[in-house]
């Protein structure tokens, strides 16, 4: 099942170590199967407030997206970004292709508490 690295990230001034950043970091995705599905695209906001950019990196699975966040190589890197770019990122399991929320609903609704 595929997972996720998803951050919501700040704006910041332009600042060569985010450059570098920029430029080295699908070299530490590839041993991992990670590939960007979005990044640096302008996002609509639909509810709330969602300033700065958003990015979403896909993986095989979340062992991979594990293995990859705290790989020596983007580890080494990743100072490169946080230094500049304040925001939030979060790894998350996908779900598989058969998933229906009308079954978390059911179950939801079966531990409601009687009226």
């Amino acid at each position: 099942m595929p997972a996720y690295a998803i951050a919501h990230l700040q704006e910041a001034a332009p600042h060569p170590e985010i450059a570098a950043y920029m430029e080295r970091i699908t070299a530490t995705l590839e041993p991992y199967g990670g590939r960007f599905l979005v990044h640096g695209a302008q996002h609509e906001v639909k509810e709330g407030d969602w300033p700065g950019h958003v990015v979403v990196i896909s993986f095989p699975g979340i062992t991979e997206a594990r293995a990859w966040w705290d790989s020596p190589a983007y580890q080494e890197i990743a100072p490169l970004r946080f230094r500049h770019i304040a925001g939030d990122i979060v790894l998350v399991p996908g779900v598989p292709e058969d998933y229906d929320p009308a079954h978390t609903a059911k179950a939801m609704r079966e531990n409601l508490p009687a009226e």
